[in-house]
């Protein structure tokens, strides 16, 4: 018997979209599946009807994924969310999963692995891959010193994110829909908490710890 599990996919990729759609389909996992490619689209779709899955990528073109998250567990608490992205999983699962999603994966991973994510969250259990699991144990050791970058915040994250893909200040602005002024204070910031200097500094520290994906 074919799942009846209502799906929501947000991806900008149209081709993603579809071979994320095509392997629950085929999987029968979900009967009832609906795309999405923007943070507008997704939070409409959520406010107007239940869901019992929402596969969600971090980059999307209006918004950051981590802040739709966020949006979306104040709308729909009980929806099981399952974060599938590009952005490593070192840096941004932990945020992921203390924002509310029931699991994190890579696009690099297998489909195999994506089916068996799928079905842990839909059945109410949290998808932790072995690479998180060590992550969060060793947060629970005291011992173990915190990155610098693990203290920012999400918006302070993306802006070093895209600083670290060489834009300038204004495009950033453009991009995340702020104005100048307020990422030129987020990069303060971020000099400020990771100790740096100058612009080019933080460059380098993006990309020294692979957080420009």
């Amino acid at each position: 018997m074919r799942s009846k599990c209502k799906c929501l996919i947000v991806d900008d990729h149209p081709i993603v979209r579809k071979g994320i759609r095509d392997l629950l389909v085929e999987e029968g996992l979900c009967s009832d599946v609906v795309e999405a490619a923007s943070a507008e689209a997704v939070l409409t779709a959520v406010r107007r009807e239940p869901w019992d899955l929402l596969v969600l990528d971090v980059a999307l073109p209006d918004k950051h994924g981590l802040e739709v998250l966020k949006e979306v567990k104040l709308l729909r608490p009980t929806l099981p969310v399952l974060i599938l992205s590009l952005y490593p999983e070192r840096e941004f699962a932990l945020r992921a999963i203390k924002a509310g999603a029931a699991g994190y994966l890579t696009k690099d991973r297998m489909p195999s692995e994506l089916v068996t994510a799928v079905r842990e969250v839909v059945a109410g259990r949290r998808y932790i891959t072995p690479t998180l699991a060590n992550q969060m144990a060793d947060l629970l050791d005291a011992g173990q010193p915190e990155m610098l970058h693990e203290t920012l915040s999400d918006r302070e994250m993306e802006v070093l994110r895209l600083l670290g893909q060489g834009k300038t200040v204004s495009a950033i602005a453009a991009d995340m829909a702020l104005s100048v002024k307020t990422v030129s204070t987020y990069r303060a910031r971020l000099l400020d908490k990771l100790k740096l200097r100058t612009t080019a500094d933080l460059v380098r520290y993006a990309i020294e710890y692979r957080l420009t994906v």
